[in-house]
């Protein structure tokens, strides 16, 4: 049966007495002192925890494709480098 006229019911952070408030505007615990309104509990979570919505992953935007003026260049250094392997490959035969 619920004590109505006693307040609100606590369980001190600290120590773990259960008692009322009596009504008064600061729950301040009988055994101890603590008062309930510092509890860790009632606190925000700090901005260093991980919170359950980080687990959501960020979307990435798809990366467009290249200008073709920028494929003909690419094509130009692997032809240049081509060309490189055969005068390399050339230089082999002549020392042999």
């Amino acid at each position: 049966m619920p004590a109505k006229d006693l307040g609100n019911k606590y369980v001190c952070f600290k120590c773990s007495t259960k008692f009322y408030d009596m009504k008064k505007p600061d729950p301040l615990c009988p055994k101890c002192g603590a008062d309930q309104r510092e509890s860790p509990a009632l606190k925000p979570p700090s901005e260093g925890r991980r919170g359950r919505l980080s687990s959501i992953p960020k979307v990435i935007e798809p990366i467009e494709p290249e200008e073709p003026a920028a494929a003909e260049s690419e094509e130009e250094e692997l032809g240049e480098f081509e060309d490189e392997e055969t005068e390399v490959a050339a230089e082999e035969d002549e020392e042999i």
